[in-house]
């Protein structure tokens, strides 16, 4: 605002002052700097947003990394991987073989012997029933005494007890057999050897111990977010999230997603009812059906770091401000349909 000659002549006090254009024109920068600031704060938006650092994990149990095990006792003889060899399903890994050469046919001579107790115990059993059947007629002739009728169903009894032991012996030789001659470990689905316990073809091995890791191919990968508990509760299944993978160049404006590049969206697929030791809770991310898949095996693979943005309600600029300076909550707005069923009964207030 300017003002003519004449007119200063009616303020002498301003006329005397004079200020110089700059003072005016900074005047000026200040009053628009601080109507722009208020705009801002009123009138922008700004999506709240739950941040988590977390890792790429494997949904189905069966594709994350696994322990291959000895299956029986004994020492590594061969080896048929090495590390980073690609192997399929059924494809041998490592041979084991038993400390003693001899058990095999020891076993298969034992089983022949347990085949020929049965056998002498099924005869024998058949032997002592024609005995009962004679006794219990000689008995009700009259010819012979109810004790040797007795008797012969003692041995029929003992018979039957002995070859159901017999049986038992040679189940258990049949355990032993196909155990033992289980001796060459397979991979238990396809995938890739991450490492071999190389110790394990040096010294003995025991039933379970490892011998080799593998990490399966074709995961279906999500990500494992570790959140504060603090809101949580505003979280729920269906979310929109934000990652940033580990290694994948990307810049972000956590309240302003559309501005965000190099992101890649996601989906809370679901939530753990309860704290890990660590005091966060876990949430599953999935990708979003519909968007930009993430990037592929060769980039983020299993195990990667992944810094998460979980999207909550959208706010003004100065009510995020505030809300952070005075370090309360996430905004939280009850979903239509949870607003429906605690919804209070008209009818009701007005029997009331």
């Amino acid at each position: 605002m300017s003002f003519q000659p004449d007119q200063l002549a009616h303020f002498p006090t301003l006329a005397g002052l004079r200020p110089p254009r700059a003072t005016r024109v900074l005047a000026w920068m200040i009053v628009v700097g601080i109507a722009t600031v208020a705009a801002v704060l009123f009138l922008v938006p700004w999506v709240q947003t739950s941040a988590g650092n977390g890792q790429v994990v494997a949904l189905n149990p069966d594709d994350r990394v696994q322990d291959v095990t000895a299956l029986v006792p004994g020492r590594v003889e061969q080896w048929y991987v090495r590390d980073g060899d690609t192997v399929r399903r059924g494809q041998p890994i490592a041979r084991i073989v038993d400390n003693d050469p001899e058990l095999l046919t020891r076993l298969a001579a034992e089983r022949a012997q347990v085949v020929a107790e049965i056998g002498a115990a099924e005869q024998a059993l058949a032997t002592a029933q024609i005995d009962v059947g004679r006794s219990g007629q000689l008995l009700a002739e009259g010819l012979a005494a109810r004790r040797d009728y007795e008797a012969a169903l003692i041995k029929v009894a003992d018979h039957r007890a002995k070859l159901a032991e017999a049986r038992a012996k040679l189940s258990r030789v049949d355990v032993a057999l196909k155990r033992q001659s289980v001796q060459t470990v397979n991979s238990p689905r396809d995938g890739r050897i991450q490492s071999i316990d190389a110790a394990a073809g040096a010294t003995l091995v025991s039933a379970g111990d490892r011998l080799a890791t593998l990490a399966p191919a074709r995961a279906v990968r999500v990500v494992e977010l570790m959140v504060d508990g603090r809101d949580i509760a505003i979280i729920r299944t269906g979310r929109p999230v934000r990652l940033a993978f580990e290694g994948w160049p990307a810049i972000q404006f956590s309240g302003w997603p559309s501005v965000a590049r190099g992101l890649f969206a996601g989906r809370v697929r679901s939530i753990d009812p309860s704290a890990q030791l660590t005091g966060l809770f876990r949430v599953l991310v999935e990708p979003m059906p519909g968007a930009a898949p993430w990037p592929s095996d060769d980039y983020v693979r299993l195990g990667g770091k992944v810094r998460g943005w979980i999207q909550g309600e959208t706010v003004s600029v100065g009510y995020e401000l505030w809300r952070q300076l005075n370090d309360f909550p996430l905004e939280f707005r009850r979903p239509a349909d949870e607003a429906k069923k605690v919804a209070p009964d008209p009818v009701a207030k007005v029997k009331k």
